[in-house]
């Protein structure tokens, strides 16, 4: 179900039609369409049933030991239903196998906004710990939390 694509055309695809379907959280097209571009040159992650994608996730190297979780999403029809849990299984498992030695993702502020709130929680339910928060880091209304994970 979870199958490490290398192909960068179809890496763009897969980009293109998941953030495409959550634009209420990729909506800043200059974002989204940076996420897409840069995603043919990470470790690309993606979620299959019969070759119909559900979701996916990207892992760029932030440092010779530490890998960022760059991007994730997973069509709404398939919210719910574990297969985010297996997307960030499956890297922690591709970024331990690399020789990776931390894992870390950035998003907004636990208590800013509803919804990334739930984002908060999830990646924490997958065991990342807070490490700090950068207020001005995007912009002051969207103050970017840093988690990070020992992969070792």
């Amino acid at each position: 179900m979870i199958e490490i694509i290398k192909d960068s055309d179809e890496k763009k695809r897969i980009a293109r039609t998941v953030l495409e379907g959550l634009k209420e959280w990729f909506e800043v097209e200059e974002s989204r369409e940076g996420y897409i571009r840069d995603s043919a040159d990470w470790i690309f992650l993606a979620a299959k049933e019969d070759d119909k994608v559900m979701g996916f996730l990207c892992l760029k190297e932030t440092g010779n030991a530490t890998v960022e979780l760059a991007v994730m999403g997973v069509l709404k029809d398939y919210h719910r239903n574990g297969i985010g849990r297996q997307l960030v299984d499956k890297a922690i498992e591709v970024a331990e196998a690399s020789g990776y030695e931390f894992m870390q993702v950035k998003t907004v502020k636990m208590g800013v906004y509803e919804d990334y709130d739930i984002t908060n929680r999830f990646y924490i339910s997958c065991g990342f710990k807070e490490l700090e928060v950068f207020p001005l880091y995007w912009d002051e209304a969207n103050p970017c939390q840093i988690y990070v994970m020992s992969l070792k």
